[in-house]
């Protein structure tokens, strides 16, 4: 069977209804689902469960209304507007999940998504332990459902996934035995990067385990993220039928709305994420500058902040700029960069094969000689005779192994944007630390100037201008499945280069 949901209809604009209760603070619950409703273009309703006196730093008190005036609500919605589909939320009480329950099995609305919230981030437990088996039971009614790492041990009754493949082993067994798709969430590991995964294993994906990830963005303002995400899930997957094109999109989305959080300036807490900051960022910038100035690239580079910053945090980066850095540690950084720019041309002239246009194919081509030509040639004249490893150490063969890899999948969007950071990262580092080096007047010689200046001068700067082109051009015409994955393997590479500027430091501690 295909990734699909066969009984729905897709929409321009779904017709989605949130069943969820309240946060007057606007970050989560039915404010959340509307906004994120809307932000991915559906028309948005809402039906609550429950009055929630909460703001960012915490929830003070629930009031429950009335179960019969519940059921008035949904019928009230139902008996008039055609629902594409129902994302449903908080549900306080065994009686709530009781009236929802019926309420889909006498409607049976074509695409359900179920966030069953059970667990606060505090780790506190939200439901009783009758009302945690009726919530259980209201899963099979479901398409989607979207738990937390702590709300899904809680649906199997087993302890905490330590880590994300014991994860996804829990979504597997959820989905066994509910015959509903699961998607497992990364959010609660500290990794660097956020992994998210749907799982069925009915044969209703094209694969069991249909995988996703996406830099974590370093911030504090996250709350609503799951609302957010399942209410996303529900908007999207009515528009397109398609489980994994829709979480592509949705984690597009999700990933702007929370890189851009801190702007919103929401609470003294743990503020909500930025749901229309593409709305507002393409306003302000319509207002002064052509449309298409508003590229990918630039999603790309914010997505790979925080590695920016830790690249020029490292101890390599700062002793290579003053000048101070060991021989041995450059001699050993050079060595393996030697060796990975004995294959890297391979993957160039690969994108030049599979470049859809003349001009992409020739500049990738001339790039994959000049690679060979002049910044190999510089490294092989600075080694010389040293005595230096002649294997490539982990980071190295790593890196390697994922662009062969990448290259041999034949994507050219993907293969590009995998590219991308050893020309930018490179030309970052390389102008921030040869305007440093030209700054101290005080300083004469600089033993490392040439490999300052091959990476600060203005043949590399245009080189890495034309693929950031290229890279955007690529992803004009990408699908928001291809786009998530040029995102993937753009921050892949960024860490790769963190790793491998940082390689020579483990390798002589070792």
């Amino acid at each position: 069977m295909t990734d699909q949901t066969s009984n729905i209809t897709p929409r321009t604009t779904p017709r989605i209804l949130s069943i969820a209760g309240t946060d007057p603070t606007g970050g989560a619950g039915i404010h959340a689902d509307l906004k994120s409703i809307a932000a991915n273009g559906g028309y948005g309703m809402a039906v609550v469960t429950a009055l929630v006196a909460q703001n960012t730093r915490g929830v003070r008190s629930v009031h429950t209304p009335p179960v019969a005036f519940l059921r008035q609500q949904l019928n009230a919605v139902s008996d008039d507007v055609t629902i594409d589909a129902v994302k449903i939320g908080m549900l306080a009480e065994i009686d709530v999940i009781h009236e929802v329950r019926s309420w889909l099995n006498a409607h049976r609305p074509p695409l359900v998504v179920l966030d069953p919230v059970m667990v606060a981030t505090s780790g506190h437990r939200l439901l009783e332990p009758q009302a945690e088996q009726a919530l259980r039971d209201l899963i099979p009614l479901a398409d989607l459902v979207t738990p937390n790492v702590p709300e899904l041990a809680v649906l199997l009754a087993e302890p905490t996934a330590a880590n994300w493949a014991a994860a996804i082993e829990q979504g597997k067994r959820l989905s066994a035995r509910t015959g509903v798709t699961v998607l497992v969430k990364g959010g609660h590991f500290d990794e660097t990067i956020c992994p998210d995964a749907l799982v069925n294993t009915h044969g209703l994906l094209a694969q069991s385990v249909v995988e996703f990830a996406s830099p974590r963005i370093a911030t504090k303002n996250t709350h609503g993220t799951g609302c957010s995400l399942s209410s996303a899930m529900a908007t999207v997957q009515a528009r397109t039928g398609d489980w994994a094109a829709s979480l592509a999109e949705v984690k597009d989305w999700l990933q702007d709305a929370l890189t851009h959080a801190d702007d919103l300036k929401v609470g003294q807490g743990h503020g909500p994420i930025h749901h229309f900051h593409r709305l507002f960022a393409g306003a302000s910038v319509e207002s002064a500058t052509p449309a298409d100035s508003v590229k990918f690239s630039a999603t790309l580079w914010r997505d790979v902040e925080q590695i920016r910053t830790q690249i020029f945090d490292l101890p390599f980066i700062k002793d290579l700029g003053t000048g101070v850095l060991a021989e041995r540690d450059f001699a050993y950084y050079l060595a393996q960069d030697a060796l990975y720019l004995a294959t890297y041309p391979r993957v160039l002239a690969r994108a030049s094969e599979i470049a859809p246009s003349i001009h992409a194919q020739r500049f990738l081509a001339d790039s994959a000689r000049r690679c060979r030509d002049v910044e190999l040639e510089l490294h092989r004249n600075w080694l010389g005779q040293r005595d230096v490893s002649s294997e490539a150490g982990p980071v190295t063969a790593g890196y390697l192994d994922h662009l062969l890899g990448l290259a041999e999948g034949g994507n050219y969007a993907v293969l590009l944007a995998a590219l991308l950071p050893c020309f930018w990262l490179y030309a970052d580092v390389g102008e921030r630390l040869h305007t440093d080096f030209l700054a101290r007047t005080e300083t004469a010689v600089h033993p490392y100037a040439a490999w300052l200046q091959t990476y600060a001068d203005e043949e590399f700067a245009a080189a890495t201008r034309e693929v950031i082109a290229l890279t955007d051009a690529a992803a004009a015409t990408a699908s928001a499945a291809q786009r998530s994955a040029m995102r993937q393997a753009f921050a892949t590479s960024s860490r790769f280069e963190l790793d491998f500027f940082d390689a020579p430091r483990h390798s002589v501690l070792a």
